[in-house]
């Protein structure tokens, strides 16, 4: 049985993935004030919007995690 060395990629992919969704969460946070004055619907249409596209620059980050490279 060959001896397990754990990937330094995945703690750093970690600290990205952490680093990604806190500077989106400040980003968004920082229209907080412009979002407020919006209609009720329209706020709740920009906020399921902008949960969901964070994902998109963290796949190919997932990907590399797992196999080494973004493809």
């Amino acid at each position: 049985m060959e001896d397990y060395k754990p990937s330094w990629r995945k703690p750093v992919g970690m600290l990205l993935i952490l680093a990604i969704v806190a500077l989106w969460a400040i980003g968004i946070a920082s229209f907080s004030e412009v979002i407020g004055g919006w209609p009720g619907w329209l706020q709740a249409i920009f906020y399921v919007v902008a949960g969901i596209v964070w994902i998109f620059p963290v796949r190919p980050l997932l990907t590399w995690m797992e196999l080494g490279r973004f493809k």
